[in-house]
């Protein structure tokens, strides 16, 4: 973590966790993965320089959001982007392509399934925009794995925060991969009770 970015997290707090979350989101690389910016925000609320409430909402905002524009943008304009796409806007048709297939197939279960999984994220909301998926199936979703990874970032920050200096030498290389695959793990863990808990409850 630069110290320059972490003193800029610990000096404005919500704002800053929001707006780097927000920008990543909407394609705007941050200097330092999501990820360990949402361990850090964690670790912030651990040592209690923040409220973890409050972190969590900022965390959760951001990434709702930010996807939710990202959403938006292709929904309306996606066909034009594509077909008039300067060379500098990392957009792969082909992915978005073979990715809109997926989220066809398994309706508003591939956007919630998409939107877990490292590097396919964005994707998947430029992929719904374009396909022009509902925003009612498309909004519950991204809101409910939101929670689970912007969240749960945040809350395995909070609870490992008194080995954040293991966290954070770790948190590179090989081991970022590790980490990703063990918080998708995690995820899908929780994520799979709390759908059965809502499907019984419609029930």
């Amino acid at each position: 973590m630069p110290t320059e970015l972490a003193n800029f997290i610990s000096q404005h707090g919500y704002l800053a966790i929001f707006v780097l979350v927000f920008l990543q989101e909407i394609g705007v690389p941050n200097p330092v993965p999501n990820e360990l910016v949402l361990l850090f925000a964690g670790y912030l609320a651990f040592n209690g320089t923040l409220s973890l409430p409050l972190v969590f909402a900022s965390a959760v905002l951001g990434d709702f959001l930010g996807t939710t524009l990202l959403y938006s943008v292709f929904y309306y304009f996606g066909k034009k982007i594509l077909e008039k796409k300067p060379r500098w806007i990392p957009i792969n048709r082909e992915k978005i392509e073979k990715l809109g297939k997926i989220i066809t197939e398994k309706d508003m279960w591939g956007i919630f399934f998409g939107r877990l999984i490292p590097y396919v994220r964005g994707y998947t909301s430029v992929a719904a925009g374009f396909l022009q998926l509902k925003p009612k199936f498309f909004l519950g979703m991204v809101a409910l794995s939101a929670i689970l990874w912007s969240g749960g970032y945040v809350l395995v920050g909070k609870f490992s925060g008194k080995y954040w200096d293991v966290v954070l030498q770790k948190f590179s290389g090989t081991s970022t991969l590790i980490y990703i695959i063990l918080a998708i793990l995690v995820v899908w863990f929780f994520g799979r009770h709390i759908i059965k808990n809502l499907v019984k409850n419609k029930k």
